[in-house]
């Protein structure tokens, strides 16, 4: 087969799948229902790498397959195009990103269709799209009264260069991820949500779903949710108490110091006593720029100062401490503040041995000298007056309840999870659908006035100052309160990127719904997702902020189910031959389109789901991908060796059994390598024979054609059938043919293996030790006269004792 047909083949048939609607999902089907969701790309002016389609590729691979199994299947795509690269290359290139964000999606919509992905593209969505902002918009007006959106003014990161708020996510090693500028902390007034009402339902939901084990893990650690106690430390001197959260209230003995964050309100209060506050701002400016994330990497070297002229009392010993300001401390978990334990906190540890601290041995069980001791099972308390013999476990128990009983301390629940910044101050994004009136306060526009749309500017550059572009846009923002008449001002900051990626599989039930978000009985025979797939990367925050959307949702009654997703899974990345992330700046990235024109889609699709594990980070080789394409062009050989009135054998009908056992429950697992592996097996077990079996060859089309459905297709329609594989029903094997006839007995002599012997399958026991003793190397050693007793391991060894 030349590369010329294979062209010809796939533009054939992506040409009568669009022409006949292949993959135009009947939302009223009475089918089983299987909803399959990827994550909509943001659409770049770099176009698709290489790397983007593994998931695409993934997911369309089940799809063709559950459509096999008939199910109607709802697999579809849209386009995620709000946000900050789009304006950042607007305001580089001068062109307004409505038009570049147009043409890149016009781009990426071409390429996505080089891929013969079975998406149903009646449904595409776009979330600059009015008609579905508009539902965004409308969402967020009905979180804002129900009491869940309210602005604050609190410590934020900023990009001085990008001139906005940043989300922890954005902020790289204390860098924005977009524009590598380093990031500041400032205080600003923003828009929050409150997704920490939802905390508790966020983790227990989890054990209603089916999310493979690291996405649970990242969704309960972000939450971090603690059961610990609070404790009270007063101040020296003073009226005041510094409260501290821990779960290891058992180590209370071991305390020798204090921590607060750098931006603990206490050094404000307390500036009267402070001996060095020219060095205290020092640090807290050193600290200012950088982001949460990066203050609490445990492998940081840590920093900190001493509150000079502050002393703390630890009311369970009476001593009193030093307290210190460290930049591992956050300000917005537990109380912003902590008691060090160096002796068994691995962070206090390094902290006092930095700083000449005292370290006290609290829980026995470790080498404090060369490490803290971390053990909260087996420890046993020491110099811990009334503790002192408890294991760690009834210790905790025991002190959290004297402490409650002394009112120093008390039970406590805390949270790692902060609400949701929700505003940003740029131009490409929602606009937030509010107005504020001097008399009224913040109001919602009236339902019937959305959506809100984005008015056209063509100064969209940021002001230096953190005031939103749209400010500049006098004659919208100045309006009129809805509720008073009185005269009012709109909201400028408009909403992140993450809003219109919460809730667009959503829209894709019911996209051209102009009267609500989507219909109600349509939702309820579509929800859950059945299964969504895409990169690790968004496992923690988009996940997140996606499953509180829908379970407002939920609450409010607009949707059936209290989550959105049943299953997640995730893909690795393709990095570039050089080991590296795929990127324009490193000369590494590789154009699906060069691939695709110099070795057809099947071959790139074959490849992209050949590279590796799927879950693992896989390397890009065009010597694999020249591979994958000699496969195929075997492939289309075989099948001209096709003779129709050939009658599968007994050996071809186990082969047969065992690719559609082998691919199917490998394409389940997502193990799409070795599902490949199986196929590539099968094929090498027919290319040296003068023919191939119908029945043979049909199985080939139809284990290869979730892959390579170009090829397959060709294939069929050669084989005499007139109607798609897709109307095919995907096969079961065979368990007749899957029995093995004969195995390999291991035949060991007083446990001690002398020879091997393949064998049938049903032969008894006792059929098996005549066999035994007729050989030489067994007769060696045993005889049936000095044979005392047989072990017999069905299947695998028999063993004669003598």
């Amino acid at each position: 087969m030349t590369d010329y047909i294979f062209k010809e083949i796939e533009k054939k048939w992506q040409t009568i799948w669009n022409e006949r609607g292949d993959y135009c999902t009947n939302v009223q089907s009475l089918k089983p229902k299987c909803f399959l969701l990827v994550e909509f790309p943001y659409p770049s002016g770099a176009g698709l790498h290489v790397g983007h389609p593994r998931s695409y590729i993934a997911m369309d691979v089940i799809a063709r397959k559950r459509r096999m199994e008939g199910r109607e299947v709802l697999f579809t795509i849209g386009f995620d195009a709000f946000g900050l690269p789009a304006e950042n290359y607007a305001i580089s290139t001068g062109v307004h990103p409505s038009i570049t964000t147009e043409q890149n999606i016009n781009n990426f919509r071409r390429q996505l269709k080089m891929l013969g992905l079975s998406f149903d593209w009646e449904r595409e969505i776009n979330t600059t799209d009015p008609s579905y902002y508009k539902w965004t918009q409308w969402m967020f007006l009905q979180m804002f009264k129900a009491g869940l959106a309210y602005k604050m003014d609190m410590p934020i990161n900023w990009c001085p260069s990008c001139n906005t708020a940043l989300a922890n996510e954005e902020v790289e090693g204390g860098i924005c991820e977009r524009c590598k500028t380093a990031v500041t902390r400032r205080q600003k007034k923003q828009w929050m949500l409150r997704i920490t009402q939802y905390a508790d339902r966020l983790i227990e939901d989890l054990d209603n779903v089916e999310y493979i084990k690291p996405v649970i893990d990242q969704q309960r650690n972000w939450i971090g949710r603690s059961h610990g106690v609070e404790i009270d430390f007063p101040l020296v001197g003073t009226n005041k108490v510094l409260t501290v959260f821990t779960t290891r209230p058992d180590t209370i003995f071991g305390v020798t110091y204090l921590v607060v964050a750098p931006e603990h309100p206490l050094i404000i209060e307390q500036v009267s006593n402070i001996k060095n506050m020219d060095e205290i701002r020092s640090y807290q400016q050193y600290t200012a720029s950088r982001s949460d994330l990066s203050r609490i990497e445990t492998t940081n070297n840590k920093t900190g100062v001493q509150i000079v002229g502050l002393h703390a009392v630890n009311q369970v010993t009476g001593k009193h401490i030093p307290i210190w300001i460290s930049d591992y401390v956050l300000m917005n978990y537990g109380h912003g503040s902590v008691m060090a334990v160096p002796a068994h906190d691995i962070r206090d540890w390094e902290f006092a041995h930095k700083f000449g601290l005292p370290i006290i041995e609290v829980v026995s069980g470790g080498d404090i000298l060369k490490e803290a001791y971390t053990d909260s099972e087996n420890g046993v308390m020491v110099n811990s007056n009334f503790l002192d013999g408890m294991k760690t476990r009834e210790a905790i128990a025991h002190i959290t309840n004297w402490l409650k009983g002394t009112g120093i301390g008390r039970p406590k629940t805390s949270y790692r999870l902060r609400d949701w910044i929700f505003s940003r101050q740029r131009y490409w994004g929602e606009p937030i659908p509010l107005i504020n009136c001097p008399c009224c306060g913040w109001v919602p526009i009236p339902e019937s006035e959305l959506p809100l749309i984005l008015p056209e500017m063509c100064d969209f550059n940021p002001a230096g100052d953190g005031i939103a572009p749209l400010a500049k846009v006098r004659d919208w923002v100045e309006t009129v309160c809805p509720i008073c008449g009185a005269a009012a001002e709109r909201e400028t900051d408009t909403m992140p990127q993450w809003a219109g990626s919460c809730w667009y599989y959503l829209r894709y039930i019911d996209p051209k719904n102009n009267h609500t978000f989507a219909n109600a009985e349509l939702l309820n025979h579509w929800l859950p997702v059945d299964w969504y797939n895409g990169g690790m990367e968004h496992t923690t925050l988009h996940l997140l902020y996606s499953r509180f959307w829908h379970k407002f949702l939920y609450d409010a009654g607009f949707v059936p189910t209290a989550e959105p997703y049943r299953r997640r899974t995730s893909h690795g990345m393709i990095l570039g031959a050089d080991h590296e992330k795929m990127s324009k700046s490193r000369g590494n990235v590789v154009n699906p389109d060069q691939v695709v024109s110099q070795f057809g889609v099947d071959s790139f699709r074959v490849y992209e789901m050949f590279l590796g594990e799927f879950d693992s980070t896989a390397i890009w080789s065009d010597k694999g991908l020249i591979g994958c394409h000699r496969f195929l062009k075997r492939v289309w050989h075989l099948a001209q060796k096709c003779d129709k009135t050939l009658e599968a054998n007994t050996e071809e009908e186990r082969l047969i059994a065992r690719v559609i056992r082998d691919v199917s429950d490998r394409t389940e697992r997502m193990k799409f390598n070795t599902a490949i592996s199986a196929i590539m097996e099968y094929v090498n077990a027919f290319s040296g024979r003068d023919a191939i079996s119908k029945k043979a060859l049909e199985t080939l089309c139809i284990m290869l054609y979730p892959y390579a459905p170009h090829i397959t297709e060709e294939m069929w329609v050669q084989l005499g059938y007139k109607t798609s594989l897709s109307h095919k029903s995907w096969p079961k094997a065979e368990l007749a043919f899957l029995k093995q006839s004969t195995f390999v007995l291991a035949i060991q002599i007083n446990g001690k293996i002398r020879d091997s012997v393949e064998v049938v399958v049903d032969l008894s026991k006792d059929d098996l030790v005549n066999l035994c003793l007729q050989r030489l190397l067994v007769t060696k050693y045993v005889s049936r006269d000095t044979l005392k007793r047989v072990v017999y391991v069905p299947g695998k060894i028999i063993n004669l004792i003598c």
